[in-house]
Parts: C-alpha cells; sequence; structure tokens
C-alpha cells in the first residue's frame, strides 16, 4: 500500500497569468510617463559662455633722470704698513708707555731707545779726528804759501813751478782728509740718532717684537706700525659697473671721485662713513674679470683733529654704495615686469598687447633701466602672463575698479 502511493507523480501548480504581466505593465507605464513629462517640462535657458580677457596691472612709462647707484663691499686697510728695523745693535734701555699694541704715536715720537754709548764714544773720536784733520789743513795751507814765496825768490814765474814745489799734492791730501773727517763725524751722528726708534708718521702700533733689556742686533724687527691719517677700501666692482662712475683723474694729485658711503652693522645698529674714491687700480682681475677702485676715508681713529664720524678699525668689512653717474631719459622698469632677459609688455589704448624686447642700459636688484624709445602712450604691464600673445586683450585693475563703482552707483 505504501508502495503504491510513493510511485504515484506529483503534478506542479499552474502560476495565474496576472503575476506575470502585471509587473511589466507597471514598468512599461512608468516608462511611458517618463517620456511624457520629459516631453512637456520646459527646458533650461541656455546662456552664452563668457570668455574674460586676463586681468592685469598696468604703470606709465616715464623718462627720467637717474642717478645710478653701484653696490660693492671690501675690507678696510691702513694707507701704509711699515715693519720698523733696527739700524744699529744694543741693549734697549728705554720704552714708551705707549709702546703696546694699539699705541697711537705722533710723527717724530720716540718708541724706544737703545743703549747709545759705544756710538758716543764714536761721535767724539769723529769729531777728534775732525779737529786733527782741520789743523793739518791749516798747517798744510802755510807751507803752501811758504813754498811759493820761496819759488818767486828764485825770479821764476809760478806758472813755471811744479805741482811738488808748490806743495799742491800735499794740500789735497790735507783737504781729502778734512772731507773725511767731516764724513765721519756726521756719520757717527746720523748712527747716534738712531738709537732713538721714532715713528715715521702719526701712527700706531699694530705689533711689537722686542722689549725693555732685550738685546737688538742690526736688521732686528722692532715693531709694525700703520698710518692713521687716512685708511682705505678695495671695492671690486664689474665691467658692465665701472662705466657709470666718476673716477679720479690720473695725471692729477689729490684727485677724487665718486662719492661713497660705507655701512657696518653691529647687533640693532648701523654705523655710517662718508668717503670718495681716491684712485682706480685700472688693472682687470684675471680670475674673477673685476675692476678695483679704491675709497678713501680721513682719520679712521678720529685720532687728529675733531670728527663725527665713528671709529672705523683696521680690517673691518664694510658694505658699500658708490653714487655713480647721473643719465637723463632713462625709463626704470621693475623688475617683476620683465619676461626672461629682456622682454617687457606693453598695452595699447585699446587694450592691445603687445610685446617688445629692449636695449638694457644697467640692472639692479629691483629694477633694469634703458634708453629706447618706447611709445609713450602705451602702458606697462607688471603683470606675469601665462600665455601671451602679440595683439591679445587684457583688462586692466583700473578699468575693473571703475566699472564695478559704476554699477553700485
Amino acid at each position: 500500500m505504501a508502495n503504491k502511493q510513493s510511485s504515484a507523480k506529483v503534478q506542479p501548480r499552474m502560476v495565474p497569468l496576472r503575476y506575470v504581466l502585471t509587473p511589466i505593465a507597471i514598468v512599461f507605464l512608468a516608462i511611458v510617463i517618463l517620456m511624457i513629462v520629459s516631453a512637456v517640462a520646459p527646458k533650461p535657458a541656455k546662456k552664452p559662455i563668457e570668455i574674460k580677457a586676463p586681468l592685469v596691472e598696468i604703470m606709465p612709462l616715464v623718462k627720467e633722470a637717474v642717478t645710478f647707484h653701484i653696490e660693492s663691499q671690501g675690507s678696510v686697510s691702513p694707507r701704509t704698513e711699515t715693519t720698523l728695523i733696527s739700524q744699529v745693535s744694543g741693549n734697549v734701555v728705554n720704552v714708551s708707555d705707549k709702546f703696546k699694541v694699539g699705541g697711537f704715536f705722533k710723527q717724530g715720537e720716540v718708541l724706544l731707545e737703545i743703549d747709545d754709548i759705544n756710538y758716543q764714544v764714536a761721535l767724539v773720536q769723529a769729531e777728534s779726528r775732525l779737529g786733527t784733520a782741520q789743523a793739518s789743513l791749516v798747517e798744510e795751507q802755510a807751507r803752501v804759501e811758504q813754498a811759493k814765496e820761496e819759488w818767486l825768490l828764485s825770479g821764476k814765474s809760478l806758472a813755471d813751478a811744479p805741482l811738488v814745489a808748490l806743495r799742491q799734492p800735499q794740500l789735497q791730501k790735507a783737504q781729502a782728509e778734512l772731507k773725511a773727517a767731516q764724513a765721519n763725524l756726521q756719520q757717527a751722528k746720523v748712527t747716534l740718532n738712531r738709537t732713538k726708534i721714532v715713528a715715521p708718521y702719526d701712527a700706531m702700533l699694530r705689533a711689537k717684537y722686542v722689549d725693555i733689556g732685550q738685546f737688538v742686533s742690526t736688521g732686528s724687527q722692532i715693531a709694525m706700525t700703520f698710518a692713521v691719517d687716512y685708511a682705505e677700501v678695495r671695492l671690486p666692482v664689474k665691467q658692465r659697473d665701472i662705466l657709470f662712475l666718476d673716477l679720479p683723474k690720473i695725471n692729477q694729485e689729490k684727485s677724487f671721485g665718486s662719492a661713497v658711503e660705507l655701512t657696518l652693522v653691529i647687533g640693532n645698529e648701523q654705523f655710517h662713513w662718508s668717503s670718495k674714491i681716491s684712485r682706480y687700480e685700472g688693472v682687470v682681475d684675471s680670475q674673477s674679470r673685476v675692476h678695483y677702485v679704491v675709497a678713501q676715508i680721513d682719520n679712521p681713529y678720529a685720532l687728529l683733529g675733531a670728527t663725527r664720524q665713528s671709529e672705523l678699525r683696521i680690517g673691518t668689512f664694510v658694505n658699500a654704495k658708490i653714487t655713480g653717474q647721473t643719465v637723463e631719459n632713462v625709463i626704470a622698469i621693475p623688475r617683476s615686469a620683465i619676461s626672461g632677459a629682456n622682454t617687457i609688455y606693453l598695452l595699447d589704448s585699446d587694450n592691445k598687447l603687445h610685446i617688445q624686447t629692449i636695449d638694457v642700459l644697467r640692472s639692479d636688484s629691483e629694477y633694469l633701466y634703458t634708453q629706447d624709445e618706447l611709445n609713450p602712450d602705451y602702458q606697462l604691464v607688471k603683470t606675469k602672463l601665462e600665455t601671451p600673445i602679440d595683439g591679445m586683450t587684457l583688462r586692466t585693475l583700473a578699468s575693473e575698479s571703475t566699472n564695478v563703482q559704476t554699477g553700485e552707483s
């Protein structure tokens, strides 16, 4: 019985057709409704695409007289530096209280003294030899006169007398010995004076090599001094800048060129010194290809007379601003307005762009200078342009500001 039931076949149930067609109808109806709505809905108005010209800042082209300034730098050095050498030998018996590094001496002031006893003795001996020579000459002159009288007694003329008979060789010998004695005396005085080492000019002591009690020999170094009446600063100048300087005349004494302002910053304080170019070396450095001019600073240590300038020490590294020549009809162009090496952008009255290259007269950190004849009706474009095209239209900040104000009113 059970086997008969399991072997019977199960008939599948049929799904009603409405369950299949209803979803399809709904989807189709939604599509139709969407198409109808899209067809009858108002379309948005199309706005024209507005392409604005680049906005730039401009400035007028103005010709003016420009005084060029050349920047440089250098170290302060003495105009004269001397190593004092002993010309005599002996013990140092006396030194000045100022005989120390940094000590100041007026010209002719004694720095130190060397024991002079031997040279005083030599002077006395020279004076003695001079006295002997003078006496010998007087004696020989008397003998010459006596020889002449004796020759005349013979009835002969002095013109016929031989030189030996008139004692001329003996007289010349006595005269020569007198001159030698005079020279020896002069030499003894000079040598004695050299036992005192004096300042050759108004000087400051830079180094000393001996002190009291020390024995010095001829040729020994005593001290090193430098002049303080004025100092110098050797300034390098580029080839393109040397043409704009006023250089001193080579064939004129005490001729000065362009004014130079020296500056030094120490902490928060800045010091200034006024100077002038005293000479131009006239040689181009073979390695750096620069020229050198020398600025002179009078009385750098404020030791000689009244001065309002601060002390400027030897060896100080200073910055220099040289006042160059004044050139007429120059246009100064900011570096921000330069494209490449020498290309500028100009704007005409119709706001059209003109690309132009210029000849650069000179340049510095802020400006390029030119004397080119540029159209005075054009304006200089100061704004950088990404893709400049000659003849393209530009907008200016000035015109945009005017438009905004007009719209608000």
